[in-house]
């Protein structure tokens, strides 16, 4: 379980510096649906912060979307559910008021047992059919800030679905959605709130993925040296911003942390000439990583050390979204 730490003299205020770290633990499912949070009192305790500073943090993940309070008992991640305005109408949800919610909770289960929508078809058609409707045009959103995330999700799941998959900034998105009439949207838990606001209203469907855990490249990072110099690259500044507040979190002042991405060649080829090992979040980065060490190679006494990351996206998360979309037999 993540201990979480507060960088004192960093730049990113602390209050940001919580909430990344909350927000990885929960997209990582080291967090999962369900989990109750640490109380204000036990994390006042572990960070040295205002409880009522992590009373603001808890407030603006609910806001988000990403964890709800039960009075009494505490905060709690949540659970994705559908939005109730993005199904399309039937009389027949009148008539059997319950019925809707047998049908979603059936159908969910056959899926985690690993059923195909094919095979479900014929149980559940109207639900089905809509479900493949919405496969045919799929969108990964992001804010505009950090596309390059959206990129990697992109990248990831046209690999892995064999289908085109189109990138849609979230400030653009309500107008995207407006000229198509059905779709499914992929986004991070991050992001589940807003897109399903935008998205419920039109009967575009919203699948959140979570991304993967990275509890190989954390096993490496609490065994590096002492003042080791890391260095960290991809096409997100969200990765890396949250990389860098995770990284300080479990190595504090004893480690040294560069970040850069791949567009900005001055700060990577400073950070190629400084750092003893580089973590690479992204396949795309890696040969610009690869072409700054070259270039500096007359100056570095020894090349550092590269650590390339498994996929942005879980495993899990790929294999549901196929089955959610159809793809699966």
């Amino acid at each position: 379980m993540l201990k979480f730490h507060i960088q004192t003299d960093s730049e990113i205020p602390a209050s940001t510096q919580l909430y990344d770290q909350l927000w990885f633990a929960i997209a990582s499912r080291q967090f999962p649906p369900g989990y109750r949070l640490p109380s204000t009192r036990q994390l006042a305790m572990q960070t040295g912060l205002h409880r009522n500073t992590i009373s603001k943090v808890y407030r603006q993940l609910e806001e988000a979307g990403v964890v709800e309070a039960q009075p009494g008992s505490g905060i709690y991640v949540r659970a994705h559910s559908s939005v109730e305005s993005s199904r399309p109408h039937l009389g027949l949800w009148d008539k059997f008021p319950k019925a809707r919610k047998v049908v979603e909770d059936v159908l969910d289960e056959l899926l985690r047992q690993g059923c195909s929508l094919n095979q479900a078809r014929e149980l559940f058609f109207a639900e089905v059919d809509w479900r493949l409707r919405c496969s045919a045009r799929v969108l990964v959103t992001v804010q505009k800030q950090d596309l390059g995330a959206g990129e990697l999700i992109v990248r990831e799941l046209e690999a892995a679905l064999h289908i085109p998959v189109q990138l849609v900034a979230l400030e653009d998105l309500d107008d995207v959605l407006a000229q198509a009439r059905s779709g499914t949207v992929v986004t991070s838990r991050y992001f589940l709130a807003e897109a399903e606001a935008i998205a419920g209203p039109k009967s575009v469907r919203v699948i959140p993925i979570d991304i993967y855990d990275y509890s190989r490249e954390l096993g490496l990072l609490k065994d590096l040296p002492e003042d080791t110099c890391l260095g960290m690259v991809s096409l997100s500044s969200g990765i890396l911003r949250a990389a860098e507040v995770i990284a300080y979190s479990l190595r504090g002042d004893n480690i040294l942390v560069m970040t850069a991405q791949t567009e900005d060649a001055y700060k990577l080829n400073a950070l190629v000439h400084s750092a003893q090992t580089i973590v690479v979040f992204d396949q795309t980065s890696l040969p610009y990583v690869k072409q700054a060490i070259s270039s500096a190679r007359e100056d570095l006494i020894r090349s550092p050390q590269i650590i390339v990351c498994d996929n942005y996206i879980g495993e899990k998360s790929i294999s549901l979204l196929k089955r959610e979309l159809g793809l699966e037999n």
